[in-house]
């Protein structure tokens, strides 16, 4: 088991940059921002997503789509869906995703991101004016009828556990845009 500290150590200091998230907005033509869509499993976050990045990739703004399980294949395989870990993993994806906006980019998120208190940290971090959430609110049921990735199933059947609306809770935004 690796612990680690949720704390920056107090050795760590914030190197000043030369150039600034205004520098990098002037040269793209657009300011940054975050779009965090999130919904249950199978509602349709990463299909919408995809297509408002091919949308504003017409448009020629710089933008990145980091999609939940691309991200769990990468930056977050040693992530389970614990607790503990699904907030670890919005935590990480929050961060990233901040960066990238400093840079300039659209960041365009799609995921599950089950709780309200992540949600609110990730758009803490980032900034409210910054951050944009997109509730793609499809009822359980469709979801289930869609079951995109058989989890549904594998969940009904008792072979996975921690399935958000199943047996690990889903609290929907209550000021998102649907």
């Amino acid at each position: 088991m690796i612990r680690h500290s949720p704390h920056a150590s107090p050795n760590v200091k914030k190197q000043a940059l030369s150039i600034s998230r205004t520098d990098r907005e002037r040269l793209n033509g657009h300011k940054g921002r975050v779009i965090w869509f999130t919904g249950l499993s199978g509602s349709g976050k990463s299909t919408l997503a995809n297509a408002l990045e091919v949308e504003l990739h017409s448009r020629r703004m710089r933008t990145y789509l980091l999609d939940g399980d691309n991200v769990r294949r990468g930056l977050n395989r040693d992530l389970g869906f614990s607790m503990a870990d699904r907030i670890e993993n919005i935590r990480r994806i929050a961060e990233v995703a901040r960066l990238m906006m400093d840079a300039g980019l659209v960041v365009i998120t799609a995921l599950i991101s089950p709780f309200k208190r992540e949600r609110a940290m990730a758009r803490e971090l980032i900034g409210a004016d910054r951050f944009l959430e997109v509730h793609v609110c499809t009822p359980l049921e469709i979801c289930e009828q869609r079951d995109v990735k058989g989890l549904y199933k594998k969940a009904r059947a008792g072979e996975i556990s921690d399935m958000t609306g199943i047996d690990s809770p889903y609290e929907p935004p209550r000021y998102a845009r649907l």
